[in-house]
């Protein structure tokens, strides 16, 4: 592919406000969204999301008195989105949901598992001690689900889809939202961020960044 085209993609993608409420993404592009997401790289590869895509106004609804950030983007995206985080319960060294996803997904052989559970123990309770608090724990799983947002945010620039990543949410209210309407298990999953697709109603403003020199050090 022409580097251009990439950065071009890079140029058009901003966080766009309001959507064009009537121009709808096709299901083949939200798909191939979707499918950045699952391709996405994460933390010994255990993936910790999920995604909850929000099309039902009247859930959409619910999310919006909690949501200062979208208010705008919730009712005018062709598509909303939840990413939610594992916690601990889900993501701790010993627990059988990672056994299980190393045996069943990544297919590794039994002694494989147990070298890798070693190192994975090691890494929580050391390397970064994540154990320390659930927090520690969630904010990581966090770090790994915004590797799959800029996937996703690129992915659709690439094919002039436009995005708007949200956090300005009340992230307490939020929760017992999908909770309560959503069916989500608190102990075991946290909002991450919601991020809003569509087509743009209007022209954003011109980008800026810091020249490159300003944020790179070479040695």
């Amino acid at each position: 592919m022409d580097k251009q085209i990439i950065l071009d993609a890079f140029m058009f993608r901003h966080a766009c406000k309001e959507f064009d409420p009537k121009i709808k993404i096709s299901d083949e592009d939200f798909l191939f969204i979707l499918e950045t997401a699952r391709l996405s790289p994460s933390s010994f590869g255990f993936e910790p999301w999920q995604f909850l895509v929000v099309q039902d106004m009247n859930f959409r609804r619910k999310l919006l008195p909690h949501t200062w950030g979208g208010k705008l983007q919730i009712p005018t995206a062709s598509h909303f989105l939840v990413c939610l985080a594992m916690k601990t319960p889900l993501l701790k060294f010993d627990s059988v949901g990672i056994a299980d996803f190393m045996r069943q997904i990544q297919e590794l052989p039994e002694e494989r598992i147990t070298a890798r559970t070693e190192y994975y123990a090691t890494f929580q309770q050391s390397d970064f001690r994540l154990l320390d608090s659930d927090r520690a724990m969630f904010d990581w799983a966090c770090k790994q689900c915004y590797i799959a947002q800029a996937n996703m945010m690129t992915a659709a620039a690439l094919i002039g889809i436009d995005s708007c990543p949200i956090e300005g949410y009340a992230q307490d209210k939020v929760d017992e939202v999908l909770a309560e309407d959503f069916g989500v298990d608190l102990s075991e999953y946290g909002v991450a961020y919601m991020l809003a697709f569509g087509y743009r109603a209007k022209p954003p403003k011109r980008k800026t960044r810091r020249p490159l020199e300003q944020m790179v050090r070479w040695f």
